[in-house]
């Protein structure tokens, strides 16, 4: 009888723990959605072979994120080599950098260099 009473605390012990565990994994995405979700306006996204939008007004200094939403990898490089180049993304990939100097920058997609693209950085 001991036994079986102390089998049933671990089972119960071990729903517990797997049950806290998806609580905070889900808590956890929705923090990370929270998050983003303020950066919304300075998201450029990668979704049918294009930039959307394909011109951003971003202020200096103000981060500017793009995600990949394709089945293909793309990448992001500066013309002229004005910002860091990213690696290529896979899909829902992100690749992040701080908006410089006021000014206009253009970008493409290496992979695809029809895909273009540009940055507008205000004061």
């Amino acid at each position: 009888m001991i036994t079986f009473i102390r089998k049933n605390k671990k089972a119960v012990l071990l729903t517990v723990l797997i049950v806290l565990n998806f609580c905070l994994a889900a808590w956890g995405d929705d923090a990370a959605t929270t998050a983003t979700s303020g950066d919304q306006k300075n998201t450029i996204e990668i979704k049918d072979f294009m930039f959307s939008p394909q011109t951003l007004t971003v202020k200096a200094g103000d981060k500017i994120i793009w995600i990949n939403h394709d089945d293909e990898p793309h990448t992001v490089v500066s013309v002229g080599k004005k910002f860091q180049k990213s690696s290529a993304l896979d899909t829902d990939q992100v690749f992040t950098i701080t908006a410089g100097a006021p000014g206009t920058y253009e970008y493409f997609c290496s992979v695809h260099p029809k895909m273009t693209g540009t940055i507008v950085v205000e004061q």
